[in-house]
């Protein structure tokens, strides 16, 4: 009866999203889907559309969770009425919040930007 959900947007749906949007978003998806699950960005990104698919009051009898996390988020963006830019600006904002939440916690294994330059330089 249920599809197959989660608690907020996973990280396996952002294939999906690809093609829904302009240039400007295929490359983003192509930069994220290019990184790690914990990175940054990629966080990012899911932080991103949890608050645009209203993730977090979603509900696991709702309509939208029983028909999954995916067509949920296809639909949202679907329906978007923002251009690229303000998609563009929202992930921006998230990857700031992101960013300050990885500062404040390094212990919880976010990759950074700068995680990832020191490594390739050691």
């Amino acid at each position: 009866m249920y599809a197959d959900n989660e608690l907020l947007f996973p990280h396996h749906v952002i294939p999906a999203l690809k093609k829904l949007r302009g240039a400007r978003w295929e490359a983003l998806v192509d930069r994220v889907l290019a990184l790690p699950e914990f990175h940054e960005e990629a966080l990012a990104f899911m932080l991103m559309m949890v608050r645009l698919n209203g993730c977090v009051p979603c509900e696991t009898d709702s309509y939208r969770a029983m028909r999954g996390c995916s067509a949920c988020a296809i639909q949202t963006l679907r329906r978007y009425k923002g251009d690229d830019e303000t998609l563009l600006a929202a992930y921006d904002q998230a990857l700031g919040d992101v960013r300050q939440f990885a500062e404040l916690r390094p212990m919880m294994g976010i990759i950074t930007q700068n995680s990832l330059i020191q490594r390739s330089t050691a």
